[in-house]
């Protein structure tokens, strides 16, 4: 049996696996048992070389920002940070929009990830956007696709397994994702501007009718946000002046967030940070699980030299540089709609980097397109974590949601994939800044 069709029916494994809806890690160790039987993969140097590879301390970030993203979603954080928002832009038709998206920003800048944007905003702006008239579907899938920000602005967890798996600066992969976020910022704000046009039954809340008192009331707002906005302040400020690394900057974010939680904002007790420490807990030993499973069967197929035969296969078929950057987004646009980012990542990244290097793409380049491509994947069925979560939180149907994802996706988001492929400096200039790149 050659090379590349005992790969494809290995896949083929895993997607049936998939399709049965099997554990996602037992999908992956099912993969890797047949490579084992029919492929002559030696389990014990792969289970050595798997367990050196996790005792990273790179790769306890991941935990570390879990249970970050947990206790900001109970503490408070979240909500005092959408009434900040609110001050400057809440009196605006539309602009309760403008705030969850740029709030999903905000809150990804601490969490690093796309669950804790839709787990701790939803809950407070999903209910007050149905309220003020927006249609429940409309608002729980601006809330939902804003969500993947937290993929992509800094600090991610998918960036940090990227640095990891492919040996890159990840502080250099980090700054690659900015410009593409805020790129979807503004698309997607600038879309529910003009959509909201279509709805005639918005209401705007009461103004306060005295002026002292309007004042009075928004300057608490904005003081009681002060120490939630400082967050991401003293991550992102000492990660890059080099106060501290990326899993200490994850555990920096945790630590923060419980007295914020307990002291400040009274959201986070003591049953609330026992079932954070038990959600944690659950999320962490599955995620590790996985990990490990998709590392040996990424490494196999590196031992078997299936980015070789890949680079070899798609040169065959053309040399065009744009043709193949095409077929690479769309390789990994389907990736992302069948298993989670991070999973994504650790299995495709070093399959497919010696390939965009032959292309002349950089790896931190490359770090944006995939980062880009694979939180997509989050709010793109079969796979859509982040939307079935956000249709859970919003009390909604998956056909009443599904139209507006459709219009963001195809008019805000896919655009920003394709700049970010084809125009390299939107990725590359910070790192270039920051003499990273």
């Amino acid at each position: 049996m050659s090379m590349l069709t005992l790969v494809a029916l290995d896949v083929a494994v895993l997607v049936i696996l998939l399709m049965l809806s099997v554990p996602l890690p037992y999908c992956f160790g099912g993969a890797l048992a047949f490579m084992v039987l029919f492929g002559g993969a030696s389990m014990t140097s792969m289970m050595l070389w798997a367990f050196n590879q996790s005792i990273s301390l790179v790769l306890l970030a991941s935990p570390l920002f879990i249970l970050a993203g947990l206790l900001i979603a109970k503490s408070g954080i979240a909500k005092h940070l959408l009434n900040f928002i609110d001050v400057f832009v809440g009196r605006i038709k539309g602009g309760i929009g403008v705030v969850a998206i740029v709030t999903s920003g905000i809150v990804g800048a601490i969490s690093g990830s796309g669950f804790t944007g839709v787990a701790s905003t939803g809950p407070i702006l999903i209910p007050r956007m149905v309220e003020q008239g927006y249609p429940r579907g409309y608002a729980t899938a601006l809330v939902t696709v804003s969500s993947v920000l937290g993929l992509l602005i800094p600090p991610s967890i998918i960036m940090i397994f990227y640095g990891w798996v492919t040996e890159t600066s990840i502080l250099a992969a980090f700054l690659a994702t900015v410009g593409p976020g805020i790129m979807i910022i503004i698309l997607f704000s600038t879309i529910n501007m003009v959509w909201t046009r279509r709805f005639p039954d918005i209401r705007l809340e009461d103004i306060i009718p005295d002026r002292r008192e309007r004042y009075r009331h928004n300057a608490k707002r904005v003081l009681w946000a002060i120490p939630g906005l400082m967050v991401p302040v003293i991550i992102l400020g000492g990660i890059y002046g080099g106060v501290f690394t990326p899993t200490e900057a994850a555990a920096v974010a945790a630590i923060v967030a419980i007295p914020l939680g307990i002291l400040l904002y009274r959201d986070l007790d003591k049953r609330a940070a026992g079932e954070v420490v038990r959600q944690a807990g659950t999320s962490i030993g599955s995620i590790m699980t996985m990990i490990i499973f998709t590392l040996m069967l990424s490494q196999t197929y590196v031992l078997l030299r299936v980015p070789q035969a890949l680079i070899d296969i798609l040169f065959g078929i053309t040399t065009n540089r744009l043709v193949l950057l095409i077929i690479i987004n769309l390789f990994l646009f389907l990736v992302g709609m069948i298993v989670n980012d991070v999973t994504g990542m650790i299995l495709v990244a070093p399959l497919l980097l010696p390939l965009v290097i032959e292309l002349g793409i950089s790896p931190v380049h490359f770090a944006a397109i995939m980062g880009v491509n694979l939180a997509m994947g989050g709010v793109t069925p079969p796979y859509a974590s982040i939307l079935y979560l956000g249709m859970k939180i919003g009390k909604t149907e998956f056909h009443s949601i599904l139209g507006p994802t459709l219009i963001f996706l195809l008019i805000g988001y896919l655009p920003v994939v394709f700049i970010t492929t084809f125009w390299a400096d939107l990725s590359l200039f910070l790192p270039r800044l920051f003499g990273l790149a």
